[in-house]
């Protein structure tokens, strides 16, 4: 399945739109995490701990949009947007939310 931010998909015409849809996913960074990452926020650099947390939570959004897209028949999604929030206590949960519109091509 082709899944796109684009709204259209060059050479391949878009024969039936199927619906907007979306996908959430709200993963937790435990408390393990936490403290790497303040560790890092003290001497500086990049937090590879968070960024695998962000790439696991943008994945499955994906994926659960790719298998309700498939679920309305679609072979493709195009327009996809990815919006990251924290929420939860203090910030600690990390909420991906990937929407697009089903399509036929």
């Amino acid at each position: 399945m082709l899944l796109t931010t684009t709204n259209t998909v060059e050479g391949q015409p878009i024969q039936h739109y199927l619906g907007v849809i979306s996908a959430e996913v709200i993963i937790g960074a435990n408390i393990f995490k936490d403290i790497f990452a303040g560790l890092r926020d003290i001497v500086g650099g990049r937090s590879g701990t968070y960024e695998r947390v962000i790439a696991e939570a943008k994945q499955n959004a994906m994926a659960e949009l790719q298998q309700k897209a498939q679920a309305l028949g679609a072979n493709a999604v195009v327009g996809i947007d990815l919006d990251f929030e924290t929420v939860g206590g203090k910030g600690s949960m990390l909420m991906v939310v990937a929407t697009g519109t089903a399509v036929k091509i």
